[in-house]
């Protein structure tokens, strides 16, 4: 009677723990009360093993879903098509156990069967496997695409415990392997539950703030200290960094105070390497001018590089190369130029021939007089030959803003001249101007002053200038260092590399 059921297809509830099976009946076994399906499903996903047998007491519900007629044991379709639907529904059963045929419609697992790659280590092996042993292992079967693509999830081969594996172990048959070694790595590796994983993220937070890293350094630190060993740095250690313009190599102090003059300076600048330059007094000033001409720096040599010096500071302050430039023609910078009758003038004067030769436009204003200097003779007519043009007249200044005023109005002695009506026009047109100013050898008393200026260049050293001065610039003008001597000053060049260097008030 047994052997009448081979073939048939059939659908075992072994319950909530094992699961549902399908397959095709291929051994019943009377004595050991066991029924083999070769080719099963397990709920509804096919199984690797080719075989699974089932004893009696596993098995809740058993229903035929189709049975072999009596000429072909395929009547109602192969397992073939049971892989492609639901097997069984609305085919004709043969005759049953009480001797009436009818048709079967149970419902079977709505989730279809899919084709699963056999793994090569079973592929031509016949297992045994027990009902529990392959619940956990499809269970485990289907999650193990979700456990590799879960965050921070890794496999761990052979890390789970051998003790928590089911008692019913998958027993290969004898294939060359000595002693039955070959396990199955699923169980292995997935034997305990795995819920508790899935559910459970790893804080790494929590953990992170478990490591105290300052004690565990100060602890380093604390060793290295008793045992005299120093083979790494302590966190509290920053190696040094230079910059590119410092040197690596250890030098002589360096000395900030390298200019000393006689008498004690009435106010102290310092340049932006931190060099000390003090200030000196008008009648020592004049002094060290006078020396330096009968030694050979004549006054045309003078004006000659106060213009050069003063130009240079001015183009930087009109913009530099973003300003001066063939692309920038239609922005051709306007400069006005304020010069009265004397020295002070006529380094004005060169200053703006210089300027219209780096074609900025440059517009002279100098009061007409019966009788110049000679040095403002000579500086006229080289400016002349440029293209800047000179005025007497404050009625010929421009009305519209310039971009750069240079005062050489004032004079350190000549002061009867702010009494005149010209210099107080030029001054009154030089504030409403609203352009900034720059100051070529202002004079001390801040009184003499009529423009205030935002920049001031001095010659050689600076003079004790207030705040109506604005911001101080020095510029050599060519002094050798025994001149220096020669007057009593101790005298170290604080230029460097530059001619026109910006001092700071201390």
């Amino acid at each position: 009677m047994a052997t009448d059921w081979l073939g048939s297809i059939v659908s075992i509830n072994c319950g909530e723990s094992l699961g549902v099976y399908q397959g095709r009946v291929s051994a019943v076994d009377q004595v050991s009360q066991t029924i083999s399906l070769t080719r099963p499903f397990h709920n509804g996903v096919k199984c690797l093993v080719p075989e699974v047998t089932f004893r009696a007491g596993d098995i809740t519900e058993l229903k035929i879903l189709e049975i072999p007629g009596p000429g072909d044991s395929r009547q109602c379709g192969d397992l073939q098509q049971t892989e492609m639907g639901i097997p069984g529904v609305g085919c004709q059963v043969g005759p049953s156990q009480n001797g009436t045929g009818k048709v079967l419609k149970k419902p079977i697992s709505s989730s279809a069967p899919q084709n699963i790659p056999r793994r090569t280590d079973v592929k031509n092996q016949d297992i045994i496997i027990s009902p529990q042993q392959q619940c956990s292992k499809s269970y485990m079967d289907r999650h193990v695409e979700t456990l590799t693509q879960s965050k921070g999830f890794r496999r761990r081969h052979n890390s789970w415990s051998s003790s928590s594996r089911h008692p019913n172990q998958v027993t290969p048959k004898k294939s060359g392997l000595k002693n039955g070694q070959m396990k199955n790595k699923d169980d292995e590796c997935f034997g305990d539950d795995i819920d508790e994983i899935l559910d459970t993220d790893f804080d790494f937070e929590g953990n992170l703030a478990l490591f105290d890293k300052a004690a565990v350094f100060e602890e380093i630190e604390t060793y290295e200290r008793r045992s005299g060993t120093r083979s790494r740095g302590t966190p509290n250690e920053k190696p040094a960094r230079y910059r590119h313009d410092e040197n690596i190599l250890e030098s002589e102090p360096i000395v900030y105070r390298r200019i000393v003059v006689p008498q004690n300076a009435n106010k102290e600048f310092c340049t932006d390497s931190g060099l000390v330059v003090p200030s000196v007094s008008y009648e020592l000033h004049k002094k060290l001018l006078s020396v330096a001409e009968k030694h050979g720096l004549t006054l045309e040599r003078r004006l000659e590089m106060t213009g050069v010096c003063a130009s240079q500071m001015a183009l930087s302050l009109l913009g530099g190369p973003n300003r001066l430039n063939p692309k920038n023609v239609h922005q051709r910078p306007t400069v006005a130029l304020l010069c009265g009758p004397h020295v002070k003038g006529a380094q004005g004067i060169s200053c703006g021939r210089h300027l219209s030769n780096h074609d900025v436009h440059v517009i002279l204003f100098l009061p007409n007089f019966v009788k110049m200097l000679e040095s403002i003779t000579n500086e006229l007519n080289l400016f002349s030959k440029t293209q800047g043009q000179q005025v007497s007249s404050v009625k010929d200044l421009p009305d519209t803003p310039v971009d750069l005023v240079i005062n050489c109005l004032d004079c350190h002695e000549n002061a009867f001249l702010r009494d005149q009506p010209w210099y107080k026009a030029v001054v009154d047109w030089a504030n409403q101007n609203r352009a900034p100013v720059l100051s070529i050898d202002p004079p001390i008393n801040e009184m003499e002053q009529g423009i205030d200026a935002k920049w001031s260049l001095a010659l050689g050293l600076p003079l004790p200038l207030g705040e109506r001065a604005g911001r101080v610039y020095l510029c050599d003008i060519g002094i050798p260092q025994k001149v220096f001597q020669e007057v009593g000053i101790n005298y170290h060049s604080p230029f460097g590399c530059k001619f026109v260097i910006p001092l700071h008030s201390t």
